[in-house]
Formats: structure tokens, C-alpha cells, sequence
């Protein structure tokens, strides 16, 4: 019998909530959106740990964003290798910041948050080198927008359980989670997916011996089933 995508959303959150607890957003602990839009940009193809050295190495070095904008652009280059592709971000993260200040008067973009979600998502989006997950995880994170940004963890986890198409992109499995997932759930129902990509659906081995959702998994229905074999999980972004 087939599970639709719709279906699976409750008992998937029901099996994880016990795992990881209850996760609910809050303002007091809300990231700084400026400092949360520069670090996605900063992670796009690179490790978190290199995307914090990068960032870290940029606040260090430049005191404001301002600075940042006026610094000669080999030497934000240079700042920036930690986080590797610094010849890309670099550039890219000063004409964010001064298209922003061109913009708004100051480097802030608090007004978001008393946006229309799609509105905000639009403007976010406008931006050479932000995407809908960047888009996603500064609407989150920063000001409780209900938006599920897919990186690689729910990208692949969603693959294989169903709840997108197999072979979905990350950039058009955007609008489905956001459909899928009840407003009220997609803050923790993003990050149990990602803690669940990390600690037991990993990239390399879906450990299905300890998993709770393999009676609604099709990646486990595969593979329990002799299929010749197993569903790849989707392309990682």
C-alpha cells in the first residue's frame, strides 16, 4: 500500500519529536539577519566549518560592513579562502552589502520581518548568488518566517523517505516542503530532518537498523523488497 507524501508528515513528526524534543523558534534567540544572510553566502559549497572560519575571519578583520565594502576586493578574497571559492563570494558578498546599503540607507534588512512571507522571500531572491535556501534559512532563523530551507540533510532524507520526487532538485523541492509541511511545523520539522541527516540518515549509510520511520520510508521499502537496487537519494546541492 503506498503512503502519499501528505500522509507521512504527522507520524514522521510524531516519531521524531520524542528524539530530538520540542523546537520552537524564538525571538530572544533569533540570529542577527545581516550576519545570517553574509554566512549562507559563505556556505554555499563548502562545510559548515569552513564557512564559520570565513565568517569569523571577515568579522575579525573588518569591524563594520561598511568596511567590507570599501576594502579592496583581493583583500576580502584573501580573508575569505577559508571558506573556499573566495573568488566568487567575496565579490559577490560586497555587491550584496552595497546594493543593500544603496537600498535601504544602512546595512540592515530588519524590514523583512514585517513582510509578506513571499514578498520577502522575492527581495531575498533578487540578489546574484542567493538562492531559495539562503532565501529560506534568513527567513527562518532570523525573523520565524515559515519557510523550510532544503539543504543537503532534508534534501536527501526527504528523497528517501518520500516526501519529494526522487530526483527533485533542492532549489524546486523549496516550494513543495513549504506546501507539504503545516505552517506551524516548519521550523522544528526542518531541523528534525537535519538532525535525523546527520545522526542516522546519513549520506553515506541510511543506518535503517535504528531508524523510526522505515515503515514510511521508500528508500527502506526498496531494499526490503529485493529491488534490483536501492533508490538513489536526490542530488545533493
Amino acid at each position: 500500500m503506498t503512503i502519499t507524501p501528505q500522509a507521512k508528515v504527522k507520524p514522521i513528526f510524531e516519531a521524531l519529536r520524542p528524539i530530538y524534543g520540542d523546537l520552537i523558534w524564538r525571538a530572544e534567540n533569533a540570529s542577527d539577519p545581516m550576519d545570517e544572510l553574509i554566512s549562507c553566502i559563505l556556505s554555499q559549497s563548502t562545510s559548515d566549518t569552513n564557512r564559520d572560519k570565513g565568517f569569523f575571519a571577515l568579522k575579525a578583520r573588518y569591524p563594520t560592513w561598511q568596511a567590507v565594502v570599501d576594502a579592496p576586493p583581493p583583500d576580502v578574497v584573501d580573508v575569505l579562502r577559508p571558506a573556499g571559492l573566495a573568488n566568487q563570494k567575496a565579490p559577490r558578498i560586497q555587491a550584496v552589502l552595497a546594493r543593500i546599503y544603496a537600498e535601504r540607507g544602512e546595512y540592515n534588512i530588519d524590514f523583512l520581518r514585517d513582510m509578506p512571507l513571499e514578498a520577502a522571500r522575492a527581495w531575498l531572491m533578487s540578489f546574484d548568488g542567493i538562492g531559495p535556501k539562503t532565501a529560506a534559512i534568513v527567513l527562518c532563523f532570523s525573523f520565524g518566517k515559515p519557510a523550510i530551507p532544503v539543504d543537503t540533510h532534508v534534501h536527501r532524507v526527504s528523497g528517501r523517505i518520500g516526501l519529494i520526487p526522487e530526483k527533485m532538485s533542492a532549489d524546486k523541492a523549496h516550494p513543495v516542503m513549504d506546501a507539504l509541511i503545516p505552517v506551524n511545523w516548519h521550523y522544528p520539522f526542518h531541523l528534525y530532518l537535519i538532525y535525523h541527516g546527520r545522526e542516522t540518515c546519513t549520506a553515506r549509510v541510511a543506518h535503517c537498523e535504528r531508524c523510526p520511520l522505515t515503515e514510511l520510508c521508500d528508500y527502506y521499502a526498496a531494499m526490503t523488497q529485493g529491488a534490483p537496487k536501492p533508490l538513489k537519494s536526490p542530488n545533493k546541492t
